[in-house]
């Protein structure tokens, strides 16, 4: 893995890798990469978000607890995505935990260097407001699928 986000080749896509040169420079001056071992928690749910993470390599299964406390997967994130994004921003705590499926590269930003950082380079803003839009959408559908799936099954089953 290269040292410098200058230097990826897999950069396309993602809010903080595609990046200008300058951005993308100023962003490897506050990032920290961690290589982890399958199992690490990078956060749990229901921490003080101090930070982000963006996967640079590997798979890291989002999930979130039960009344009953048990867990339930919402998905994997891989390469490219930023996860404690929305917890980090405004300043909450961490509605998910994400933890390592296998070994895993990330860039660690704290959250105080990342408030600069946007305030530094306006146009990344509108990248990072865009990818929480994305998020908060594909979230409605999955809801949205959840609840008129269940809603269509029971309402057939009071027909028959």
């Amino acid at each position: 893995m290269p040292d410098s986000c200058l230097d990826c080749g897999k950069r396309a896509d993602c809010v903080f890798c595609d990046l200008s040169p300058e951005a993308l420079s100023a962003f490897d001056g506050i990032k920290s990469v961690e290589i982890l071992p399958k199992g690490s928690v990078l956060f749990q749910e229901g921490q003080p978000a101090r930070g982000i993470y963006l996967v640079c390599q590997g798979r890291v299964r989002l999930s979130v607890s039960s009344e009953n406390h048990h867990r339930i997967v919402l998905r994997v994130a891989g390469t490219g995505e930023a996860l404690g994004l929305s917890a980090s921003l405004a300043g909450t705590h961490y509605e998910i935990t994400a933890e390592a499926l296998e070994n895993v590269a990330v860039a660690h930003i704290r959250r105080k260097e990342l408030l600069h950082f946007l305030r530094q380079h306006c146009d990344v803003c509108m990248q990072v407001v865009n990818q929480l839009s994305d998020d908060l959408h594909v979230a409605y559908n999955r809801v949205r699928r959840v609840g008129l799936g269940r809603s269509r099954r029971m309402s057939s089953l009071q027909v028959h």
